[in-house]
């Protein structure tokens, strides 16, 4: 008994030694896994999106361009990011154009970008370990190097103008800036074509021919001319006298009767809004005045009075003094008679 129990005890104890070699084994295989550090499975953030500077006029007949922006203050100088540059074209996607590293400071430039013919739609983004950046806002350029055509509707060619001006009218590109030049006497005309283009400018001409040159400089800069000569004519204004009788027998009075006058410019085209001031003058009574009068869009001045019965035989004229702001003043009479 007292041998198998010493046996026992014996393989006890080295049991008990097995186990705590096991157990402190197994310890420092769970600190050593504790240790180790574990992904966390949480991407690092994006870095926020750069921004690209607009230009002050985004019309330009340059075939390239220098763009510029910034980049959040955080990545200046960061080796590990770069900026990328993309361009869209109308109908088409982003395509990469260029990608440079940060700079030291928050601002970057790229210069020589090329641009297409028309619309040219540019963003950044940032790039780094993390990824791709959102794209920054559009900044748009317009590429135009073709000169406008200008194209002059009126006058025509060698036509004649009654007035101190011309009135040049025609169509060109939109918003366009048109500068007129008369090379007879120096004087010169702007404006700005509408947007489909329309225009109108009123030269000063002098005596003669007057070849006026018409340029207009589209928003990008390009030039297109066209020339048209007209030359002035004597400005004279012309006017027609008429009445409804020019004989009446004193007998007959009193008589109704009505007065005309017909105002043609000197371009022989009715005159509206000329003053018009009829005096008629026979024997035995005062002469009769009324109102001044103003043509209409006919041209026409009119009135109607009464010859008293007190007028007596013999003749006096009918007169119409005409008077016009551009054209100055013109006088035309006719013969009233009464016959005994």
């Amino acid at each position: 008994m007292l041998l198998v129990g010493a046996v026992l005890l014996g393989g006890a104890g080295q049991l008990g030694g097995v186990v705590g070699a096991v157990g402190g084994a197994i310890g420092a295989f769970v600190d050593r896994v504790t240790a180790t550090p574990m992904a966390s499975g949480t991407p690092a953030p994006l870095p926020d999106s750069p921004t690209l500077a607009a230009p002050a006029d985004p019309w330009t007949n340059q075939p390239a361009v220098v763009l510029s922006g910034t980049i959040p203050a955080a990545f200046a100088g960061d080796a590990e990011y770069s900026v990328r540059l993309y361009v869209t074209l109308p109908d088409g996607v982003p395509s990469e154009v260029a990608e440079i590293p940060v700079p030291a400071t928050a601002a970057f430039s790229v210069p020589g970008v090329p641009l297409a013919a028309g619309q040219n739609d540019f963003s950044v983004t940032l790039v780094g370990p993390a990824g791709e950046s959102r794209p920054s806002a559009i900044v748009t350029y317009v590429l135009d190097a073709e000169a406008p055509v200008v194209t002059i509707t009126g006058p025509k060619e060698g036509a004649t103008i009654n007035r101190a001006a011309a009135q040049i009218t025609g169509t060109t590109q939109g918003l366009s800036t048109l500068v007129a030049r008369n090379e007879a006497n120096g004087a010169t005309a702007t404006a700005t074509a509408a947007d489909d283009g329309a225009f109108a400018l009123e030269v000063p001409i002098t005596a003669g021919p007057n070849g006026i040159t018409v340029t207009a400089t589209d928003p990008a800069g390009n030039a297109g001319s066209a020339v048209v000569t007209v030359r002035q004519g004597t400005g004279k204004l012309t006017a027609d006298i008429s009445a409804s009788s020019y004989r009446i027998k004193q007998s007959a009075l009193p008589k109704a009767l009505s007065v005309q006058v017909v105002v043609t410019d000197p371009d022989g085209r009715p005159l509206e809004g000329a003053s018009v001031l009829f005096t008629i003058t026979v024997p035995g009574i005062p002469a009769i005045v009324p109102s001044e009068i103003a043509t209409d869009g006919a041209g026409v001045a009119s009135f109607r009075t009464t010859i008293p019965r007190a007028a007596t035989a013999g003749s006096g004229p009918i007169t119409a003094l005409v008077s016009t702001p551009e054209f100055g003043k013109l006088t035309v009479r006719t013969v009233l008679t009464i016959v005994p």
